[in-house]
């Protein structure tokens, strides 16, 4: 008889990811055949894992679900399943809106997940992940929720409280993921700035630094999402000689204007976040910080946009992201502001922003041409192998295109000769 296919679909952000691979391992261990993001039809069951961040992340997350119950009138599935925070806060507009979904599920519900498949949930093998990145490098999420009350943030309603796993268990998922052959692990929360407050005190993300690299088999550990207040000041002199650390830091600051950060409610002002900055610079010479800013908040005037562009300038950050502003249902601001400015000026800001940001990137990139850099294969595209530099994360950043008289392979680390740049990736030569 054959297995019954299920296909988990992910949108959203790789906390996400990590979910949809612990639901995959439980039902694959339940003896169905399980696949990740798959564009084939014929499945038993589809799960989609959705994304309620933003509205556009809400909107994609609404269309998957569309695409798949017309699959279902079609036939050409059997049962839909939405699951992830999207399903989380809106679970009773979306049973009366989306009538062909069978069920609906919340964030937290795998156990409801796998009983309603009538699979065993085994609760002994929760990290027993089926990863679904290649298989080098993957995802260690160390906490659920956030504590913070930025205002533009619905994060929290869909979360809750912020929840810290312990050391112990993520040190033996890392073993379980370093058996399996990852040698990147990417350490993920929605506040790593608050990790182990909760349930040992104090900030441990140093101490969980520390034994994960001693783990056979990790190289590399990549930091991702340190809120700036009270900002964990003893994972420095780690990143600074710890070589399994990366010198990269995901930062995210949303606005440097006194004013904007007030109504934030970020809990910061634009001297602590230069004080921070350079304190970091400090400890950790060559370090790469990567930030993300919010554009067109309530109330942002064209002087607070202008020092948000001259900050940038001064700073020169290696890596940047930038975001519209756009109202989440819920939230503070939501509640208490009018969203004063056009769609299309917050696109010209961002695109401003983004202009200046390319600049930075390509005359920095410029600067490598003739050093030699450590790389992790990730594939092969073309007559070119695609790599990265610890100062990359997957997806978000910059590649290295290598030319070889070797054949690479995925997951290696190499030694590269940067031979060319463009604005984001530059291009090298195995040494």
């Amino acid at each position: 008889m054959a297995k019954k296919r299920i296909n988990v679909v992910t949108m959203g952000c790789s906390k996400n990811l990590v979910d949809s691979e612990v639901l995959l391992s439980q039902l694959e261990r339940g003896k169905f055949e399980v696949v990740h993001d798959s564009n084939e039809t014929g499945f038993d069951a589809v799960f989609i894992n959705t994304c309620g961040f933003i509205h556009d992340a809400k909107q994609e997350s609404v269309d998957m679900i569309l695409d798949y119950a017309e699959a279902k009138k079609r036939g050409e599935i059997d049962k839909l399943y939405v699951m992830g925070c999207l399903s989380e806060r809106y679970q009773g507009e979306l049973k009366t809106e989306l009538t062909e979904v069978d069920k609906f599920f919340g964030k937290f519900d795998l156990k409801a997940m796998i009983d309603e498949l009538k699979v065993t949930y085994n609760p002994e093998y929760i990290y027993d992940r089926k990863i679904t990145t290649p298989s080098h490098f993957a995802y260690l999420k160390i906490s659920e929720g956030c504590n913070r009350s930025c205002a533009f943030c619905a994060i929290p309603k869909m979360t809750g409280r912020h929840k810290s796993r312990t050391i112990e268990s993520l040190v033996k998922e890392s073993r379980y993921l370093a058996k399996k052959g990852v040698k990147e692990l990417l350490i993920i929360a929605q506040d790593l700035s608050y990790y182990g407050i909760d349930i040992y005190g104090k900030n441990q993300l140093a101490e969980l630094t520390n034994q994960i690299s001693e783990i056979e088999g990790i190289e590399w550990i990549r930091l991702h999402y340190l809120y700036p207040t009270k900002f964990p000041m003893e994972i420095l002199p780690i990143m600074r000689e710890n070589p399994k650390v990366c010198k990269y830091l995901d930062l995210p600051l949303q606005h440097i204007s006194n004013s904007v950060l007030q109504r934030m409610m970020r809990h910061v002002t634009r001297e602590e976040i230069e004080t921070l900055i350079r304190k970091i610079k400090e400890e950790v010479p060559g370090v790469v910080l990567r930030t993300t800013m919010l554009v067109g908040f309530p109330g942002e005037t064209k002087d607070d946009i202008e020092e948000l562009k001259q900050f940038i300038q001064d700073f020169k950050f290696e890596r940047l992201g930038v975001f519209p502003y756009s109202h989440e249902d819920g939230t503070y601001v939501a509640n208490n502001f009018t969203d004063n400015l056009d769609e299309e000026v917050k696109q010209i800001r961002a695109n401003e922003i983004m202009e200046i940001q390319q600049q930075i990137s390509s005359d920095l990139n410029q600067q490598k041409i003739g050093k030699i850099f450590k790389v992790i294969i990730d594939k092969k595209e073309g007559d070119y192998f695609v790599g990265r530099t610890e100062f990359d994360s997957p997806e978000v950043d910059g590649e290295v295109l290598i030319t070889s008289g070797n054949e690479l392979k995925q997951g290696d680390f190499v030694n590269v000769k940067i031979t060319g740049a463009e604005d984001y990736d530059l291009y090298g030569e195995e040494r």
